[in-house]
């Protein structure tokens, strides 16, 4: 029987430890934006103008 009471103790205490552990996890703001980094990867290879490319698209208009 007491076993029992000490794997209660014992529980209780890593219980109280991972719940520490995620109250520091959630103010150090690890939790706070979700979203973005899932879908950042669909919008990372967008094609940029470079100023030589702007600068023949003017060119074509002007002639």
């Amino acid at each position: 029987m007491s076993v029992i009471y000490l794997l209660i103790t014992v529980s209780i205490f890593v219980a109280i430890g991972f719940f520490i552990a995620f109250i520091v996890a959630v103010k150090s703001g690890q939790y706070d934006d979700d979203y973005t980094p899932s879908v950042r990867m669909l919008f990372d290879d967008e094609t940029k103008i470079t100023p030589q490319d702007n600068k023949s698209k003017i060119e074509e208009k002007q002639v």
